[in-house]
């Protein structure tokens, strides 16, 4: 059996009174896309954060490729190949696109002096990459529409060469147009091997592209299915009802439907 390239087991976080994450559980396969889905207080956002050590969770266990982990912050799950892009993009305005996908390491020659060729060259090759358009890397990312900036966002963690990239409503202010692309960037992304969580409140899009969907409701599992046993009405009723007594794993559909 494949080992999930991450699996949280008995995951909680309270944030004082407030019980976040009660006792979930989350696997992603290589190469999955996985939605992550849920009203506004479900928790996922809390969920990734933890994942990827922006929280520190209270109890429960992280485990990437099997191994045991404890993520102290963020840059060190990118070091295991995990990046997670905001709603916000995090990107400097004032700055160029080569200069934002490369941003903080950028390339030097002798040491000393930003290898400005080379810097260009490779961002073009990660934009490449994701079969993406963005004019000019030498343009000022202020100046790029919405789904242009975001193209950016997802070639500056490309460049970190990950194997998980987290979407946090990634297609919540894009145009129709620019959703068509970011999907479409999503698929190269499978193709390439890279797995993916989506959190998104537009289940339409996560089933043109996803391959499994997970439900939390007030911070618990309340369903797991794949994409190809379920339907957009079963997961809203899920998201809605959240009735966990009654709601079957992926595996369990998978195995009753052999």
């Amino acid at each position: 059996m494949t080992t999930p390239i991450i699996e949280m087991r008995g995951i909680m976080k309270r944030f004082g009174a407030v019980q976040a994450l009660n006792n979930v559980n989350f696997r992603l396969m290589p190469g999955e896309i996985l939605g992550l889905v849920g009203d506004n207080s479900a928790g996922k956002s809390t969920l990734m954060k933890v994942m990827t050590g922006a929280y520190q969770r209270d109890a429960g266990e992280v485990l990437v490729n099997g191994e045991e982990t404890h993520f102290r912050s963020p840059h060190e799950s990118r070091d295991r190949g995990i990046e997670m892009i905001y709603q916000d993009f995090a990107l400097c305005g004032n700055m160029d696109v080569g200069q934002n996908i490369f941003l903080g390491r950028w390339p030097k020659r002798f040491g000393l002096f930003v290898d400005r060729p080379k810097m260009y060259e490779e961002a073009r090759q990660v934009l490449g990459r994701l079969k993406v358009d963005v004019n000019s890397v030498f343009q000022k990312v202020e100046s790029l529409s919405g789904g242009r900036q975001q193209s950016v966002a997802i070639a500056r963690a490309i460049s970190f060469e990950p194997k998980v990239i987290i979407f946090d409503e990634p297609t919540a202010n894009l145009s129709v147009m620019a959703t068509e692309r970011l999907l479409e960037t999503m698929a190269e992304l499978k193709r390439q091997g890279v797995a993916q969580v989506i959190i998104s409140h537009r289940l339409t899009d996560i089933f043109e592209v996803g391959d499994r969907i997970m439900v939390l409701k007030r911070g618990e599992n309340v369903g797991d299915r794949y994409i190809a046993h379920t339907s957009e009405k079963e997961v809203l009723e899920l998201i809605v009802s959240g009735t966990p007594d009654t709601a079957l794993t992926a595996d369990e559909a998978l195995r009753q439907a052999a």
